[in-house]
């Protein structure tokens, strides 16, 4: 179930490659949806606060750990590239002391500091305890989350993007049925629904550990047959520690925007939260894809094909540019009916913040979609440290504006979503810029015409 992509047809290899990271992190959000839409549509919109304030704190945390993953596996794909079986099992063996130590310090780092966090998140009293409830039992995921996303990125460097697919549908199916049986038959409010996640992710975190094991022996590991090498360590700590910050910086300036949205009152924050999961859904794929992409590219990078990789750029920015419009098309057109999923048709200011919000973010989606492939790229081809520049420019910007526009009362909260997408672009025109700065460049002289 693996594959090589250093060879064949670019789009058709790269689109058979990312349709299974797209349909299975599309089944990963189904199971966040599911939370949201029992919890808004049966325990009301507090509840549903909560919880979608919930969600984007355990984004932010959970972003460290997937950085750490995603760095690591575009290391794992270089190894692949090059064809150096050696270097990778030894990349594996490293990688995954690493992240396993830090996420266990992570573990027990928000457990100990649960209410100072909320107290950081401007928290309304009306939905504290509340939220409390659900994070205590949801941080318990955590060391889940480890689990799934290391052997996930190995396997995808590898070119296996299936298994990963696979194991997320039996969790995604089992977090529905679970929901329905702890929130609505068992009445255990916010804390069944963070339960049912949590179960969820255990089954397939360690059932895809357990797949790895079985069916690779070739990457079973032992610190008796490979030693450990302070030079490894540096090389996965280079790649993982950037591609971390990336997504921690990224994560964190989503986390102070929810401050300020928390600011707004819990009927901004309704919206807010249910608003965001329906954003994460539709670009989801695009993400998605520009993951895909940097496997990609990696493989190729490994591989010294720079002329592939060269073609690879136009193929995947023409792809997600045309994705991205129709689903901005989509979300701009479907506004309301999207809204209505998640909120009652009685709610009607938490309905008109919610469309505002995706009327604006969705026309603008084309941004985030180049500036996922952007990430990509320069995380594969060994410049994670640009993707940490994008992103700062990209939430600086996001968190300044957002901060502020709100402040002015005739803009007030309408600002924080034009934030969004102004930052989007500035990002893209950086990354773009800074790509062709050093087409001329070794080892990629990328010469690229759109």
């Amino acid at each position: 179930m693996t594959k090589d992509l250093t060879h064949g047809p670019i789009t058709k290899t790269l689109l058979l490659f990312a349709i299974p990271m797209i349909l299975g992190n599309l089944l990963q959000q189904l199971y966040n949806v599911a939370d949201t839409l029992i919890v808004g549509q049966f325990l009301g919109p507090d509840a549903l606060a909560a919880v979608g304030s919930s969600y984007t704190l355990m984004t932010f945390l959970t972003s460290i750990l997937l950085g750490l993953c995603m760095g690591s596996g575009a290391v794992f794909s270089i190894k692949q590239g090059e064809k150096d079986e050696a270097g990778l099992k030894e990349s594996i063996l490293h990688s995954f002391i690493m992240i396993a130590i830090l996420s266990v310090v992570l573990n027990i780092t928000v457990f100990l500091f649960v209410d100072p966090i909320l107290h950081f998140l401007k928290v309304p009293e009306s939905i504290y305890a509340m939220m409390r409830s659900y994070l205590w039992i949801i941080f318990y995921g955590i060391t889940a989350t480890f689990f799934y996303n290391f052997f996930a990125s190995l396997l995808r460097a590898i070119g296996n993007s299936v298994t990963p697919l696979i194991f997320l549908g039996v969790c995604a199916v089992l977090n529905i049925i679970l929901d329905l049986l702890f929130v609505i038959q068992f009445k255990w409010g916010v804390a069944g629904a963070a339960a049912a996640t949590v179960i969820a992710q255990y089954v397939s975190g360690l059932g895809l550990f357990a797949y790895t094991i079985l069916f690779f022996p070739e990457f079973r590991f032992s610190i008796r047959k490979v030693p450990l090498k302070k030079q490894v360590f540096s090389e996965i700590a280079r790649f993982s520690s950037l591609t971390c910050l990336q997504q921690s910086v990224m994560n964190l300036g989503i986390l102070m925007v929810q401050g300020l949205v928390n600011s707004f009152g819990p009927s901004v924050m309704a919206a807010f939260a249910a608003a965001v999961k329906i954003d994460s859904f539709a670009y989801m794929p695009v993400q998605d894809f520009g993951n895909a992409f940097s496997t990609f590219t990696a493989q190729n990078f490994g591989a010294k094909k720079t002329e592939r990789i060269r073609s690879g750029i136009k193929s995947a920015v023409y792809c997600s540019i045309a994705f991205c419009f129709l689903i901005s098309l989509c979300v701009f057109l479907f506004a309301r009916p999207l809204m209505l999923v998640f909120v009652k048709p009685s709610q009607t200011a938490i309905l008109s913040v919610g469309i505002q919000y995706l009327r604006i973010e969705g026309s603008f989606y084309f941004g985030i979609g180049c500036l996922f492939l952007l990430y990509g790229f320069y995380r594969a081809v060994e410049r994670p440290g640009m993707s940490v520049v994008l992103t700062v420019i990209s939430l600086g910007t996001r968190v300044l504006l957002a901060y502020l526009l709100s402040s002015i009362p005739a803009i007030g909260v309408i600002g924080i979503w034009w934030s969004v997408p102004i930052g989007w672009i500035l990002a893209d025109l950086a990354g773009f810029g800074y790509m062709f700065w050093m087409r001329k460049r070794e080892p990629f002289n990328l010469r690229i015409t759109f």
